[in-house]
């Protein structure tokens, strides 16, 4: 954001450089592309080792994805995103119908609540249940796993908060709410 705003996402809102903080500190008109480029992140590499080598491939490629994410080199492996964004858009590269599931109950939890975080909690929940029911290949099924705990270790803070009251629900009006996400 420092190019748009000439400030570091890191020193403002939560201190996360993710979408849900982005979309909180500055609106849409930069939340959005930052929920397309996250996603893009995963989706090229999970998408193209999936056609050209395999699933497990395409897994691994969306793993490095997500770690990547998760503890940007250009950061120094600093702290990054909570990488949902990301792993859906791997997800959707590997296993379009689970990546599918995972945008709808996003959607649905986050309009239904208004919690970012809540609607990331249960999807990684319902993600290896997903994957079981649609029959996907071990690969995607252990990847579905496997970004489930991820996803719930990185909310730990957020899951406290929901359990104390104290989570910022998110406002769709403005973009200055620089509330933690």
């Amino acid at each position: 954001m420092r190019a748009f705003r000439g400030e570091d996402i890191r020193t403002v809102g939560s201190g996360n450089i993710g979408a849900s903080n982005v979309w909180r500190v500055y609106g849409r008109w930069l939340g959005a592309p930052v929920i397309a480029l996250d996603m893009a992140k995963g989706f090229l590499p999970a998408f193209l080792a999936t056609i050209y080598v395999g699933s497990l491939a395409g897994v691994i490629a969306g793993a490095a994805a997500m770690l990547g994410h998760w503890r940007p080199i250009f950061l120094g492996f600093q702290r990054g995103g909570k990488m949902v964004a990301t792993a859906t858009g791997a997800l959707l590269g590997v296993a379009p119908p689970l990546g599918g599931i995972a945008v709808v109950v996003w959607a649905v939890v986050f309009f239904a609540f208004r919690y970012a975080s809540l609607a990331s909690i249960v999807t990684a929940v319902s993600l290896p249940i997903a994957a079981v029911a649609l029959g996907e290949s071990w690969p995607v099924i252990v990847f579905a796993a496997v970004a489930a705990v991820a996803v719930l270790i990185l909310h730990r803070a957020n899951i406290g908060r929901l359990r104390a009251g104290t989570e910022k629900r998110f406002e769709f009006r403005g973009g200055a709410n620089p509330a933690k996400s």
